[in-house]
């Protein structure tokens, strides 16, 4: 058992369950593979837990699918969100801060891997209307998320378009899922870097 410290208390730290093992080790999984690159043997195995045990939490590969989805944009270790939300830098800093953020990490997977929901909308959107509708939500609420402080930008004058925020919000994650995409073909951050010029020095003024 693992223990963490409280001042002079030691306490022992919950185990994750089989259920959290299996979520945890599907998103590292199917961001690898994809979703059809992988069965629910190369996750449990990775989850370090029986085969079997993947029925009693989940109906099927496809529910897991769409849990790991909402994990992915929702979860409370989600940095892009944290990012979003950390008043303590202007509304700018906070817009660039979040794109740059979501490059680092597919820059240390060498543009290997790509976004899930870029991924996933590919290779499900015709596939799981359960997924489709999932990933369909995501998007709305990290629009929504970029469009809110879009409109911060835009009240104190650093955005002087009068272009609405979630029509900017909505151009700009469609602009940088194709820029992803084209990362991962050309194994180079120049498409990120052109995502990046434009939008902040053409569109977001």
């Amino acid at each position: 058992m693992t223990f963490k410290t409280t001042g002079h208390i030691v306490l022992p730290m919950p185990r994750p369950n089989v259920r959290q093992k299996i979520v945890d080790a599907g998103l590292k999984i199917l961001i690898e593979k994809g979703f059809n690159g992988c069965g629910v043997q190369d996750i449990t195995a990775a989850a370090g837990v029986p085969k079997g045990s993947f029925y009693n939490h989940f109906e099927s590969k496809e529910a897991l699918g769409a849990e790991v989805v909402e994990r992915y944009g929702h979860g409370q270790d989600n940095p892009r969100r944290a990012i979003l939300a950390d008043k303590s830098i202007s509304a700018m800093q906070r817009l660039r801060a979040h794109f740059e953020r979501l490059n680092e990490a597919f820059t240390e997977a060498r543009y290997g891997r790509g976004c899930l929901l870029g991924n996933f909308s590919a290779e499900l959107a015709d596939q799981s209307q359960m997924i489709r509708e999932r990933l369909a939500d995501l998007y709305l609420a990290w629009s929504m998320d970029v469009a809110a402080v879009i409109a911060e930008a835009q009240a104190d004058g650093s955005i002087t378009t009068k272009t609405p925020a979630a029509d900017l919000a909505a151009f700009l994650l469609d602009a940088y899922e194709g820029a992803l995409l084209r990362t991962r073909v050309e194994k180079s951050g120049r498409a990120f870097d052109r995502f990046m010029t434009v939008a902040f020095t053409q569109i977001l003024v």
